[in-house]
């Protein structure tokens, strides 16, 4: 999880960017970047297809679980997963220690240059992430949570 991380809008497009250049170099058809528990930061490409939600709650689930794998083979982690369809494949690799990438795509590229692309994209990204953890991380009034009164106005009568 992203811990109290605030992606300002600068950091967002480079964001973007990194994710849509990746596309462009890769031939990947979607690009998600996600944190460890599932939830999606960022996303590029064919978004419109494909349950995104699902997806990265699913591949958060199944890094983790591979994690394991790897720590009773006396690794720390594997750091890149892939998973080969009929149709749609995916490449999920760690960005860094709170975000992975997953690209999904199909045969009009190869896993090859999928992975090559995603190192590039991984580290281009890891270091916008750096470089935002080193923000305040909360501005005024609105970046502060909501007090308990506050959250109970916003639900509304009917929902109470």
């Amino acid at each position: 999880m992203l811990r109290d991380l605030v992606i300002h809008e600068n950091e967002a497009a480079r964001i973007g960017q990194v994710l849509g250049s990746f596309l462009e170099e890769s031939g990947a058809s979607e690009a998600l970047l996600i944190d460890r528990s599932g939830q999606l930061v960022a996303s590029s490409g064919k978004t419109a297809t494909f349950d995104t939600v699902s997806i990265s709650a699913l591949a958060a689930g199944a890094f983790s679980s591979t994690g394991a794998i790897a720590e009773l083979l006396g690794e720390t982690e594997f750091s890149v997963l892939f998973h080969q369809g009929v149709r749609e494949s995916i490449h999920v690799s760690t960005v860094d220690g709170e975000t992975i990438l997953l690209a999904i795509f199909n045969d009009g590229t190869t896993v090859g240059m999928v992975r090559l692309f995603a190192k590039e994209a991984c580290r281009a990204i890891g270091a916008v992430l750096a470089e935002a953890r080193t923000q305040p991380r909360r501005v005024g009034a609105l970046a502060s949570p909501l007090s308990a009164d506050e959250t109970r106005s916003q639900i509304g009568p009917e929902s109470r």
